[in-house]
């Protein structure tokens, strides 16, 4: 079971974040951001994520141009899947709330010491608040533990399906019914697992194979196997 978590005070990860922003970033040259498909905010800065809802169509959009963007912006010194080797903050205990959100905001904007660069000049405020969904979206790594071992055999079997399909034994139409229970299922171990930040709804391995093997398609059995592959041998 899940143990609960203390939130950080926001004091308490300004401290934090200020020491280690300065000496993390390096030279770190920052990466345009395509936000194609977000909408304007025309009303200035906002205080809070406007992409936080994930009821709104525009949620995966953003989650998607987010974890882009990190990853080429923010992962050198923050890690991949915002999971932070020491070197820079962790993330992933910023609360998916106002009072985080403008603290996270006025530090992307203008920076922190010499080595985080300011960004406001170089990302309009959609890919800021993109990447703040990427990163309050991570799943709790105590909350998917539990599932490890049925995600492990989901991709074995996606995996034996690939090879029956390569070799002629089967053809995908075989396995349909088999592919949409197991969408079903992994649509509810994503349900289940919580985000660090508190955000309603986390962006698990569980999460992305479920939607690839939504979409279908010739490639979706193999991406589904990559993605749950990539998350079990990075999961800590």
């Amino acid at each position: 079971m899940t143990q609960p978590r203390t939130p950080l005070s926001l004091a308490a990860i300004a401290l934090t974040l200020s020491a280690g922003m300065a000496m993390a970033h390096g030279d770190v040259a920052p990466q345009p951001v395509n936000t194609d498909g977000l909408p304007e905010l025309a009303g200035g800065w906002e205080f809070e994520n406007p992409f936080r809802d994930p009821s709104d169509p525009v949620w995966e959009r953003a989650l998607r141009i987010g974890d882009s963007a990190y990853n080429q912006n923010c992962a050198r010194c923050h890690g991949l899947e915002v999971v932070s080797g020491g070197l820079a903050p962790d993330l992933r205990f910023l609360m998916a709330e106002e009072m985080d959100d403008e603290w996270y905001m006025e530090r992307v904007r203008r920076g922190s010491g010499d080595r985080m660069p300011a960004y406001e000049d170089l990302m309009n405020q959609q890919a800021m608040w993109a990447i703040r969904t990427y990163i309050e979206t991570r799943p709790d790594p105590d909350g998917i533990a539990e599932f490890m071992p049925r995600l492990r055999d989901i991709r074995d079997g996606l995996r034996a399906k690939q090879e029956a399909i390569a070799a002629g034994t089967a053809t995908e139409a075989d396995y349909a019914e088999e592919i949409a229970a197991l969408h079903v299922e992994l649509m509810e171990i994503a349900v289940a697992v919580p985000t660090m930040s508190g955000a309603p709804k986390a962006d698990s391995i569980a999460r992305r194979a479920a939607v690839i093997l939504e979409r279908g398609g010739d490639r979706s059995l193999r991406e589904a196997d990559e993605t749950l592959t990539i998350g079990l041998s990075v999961a800590r």
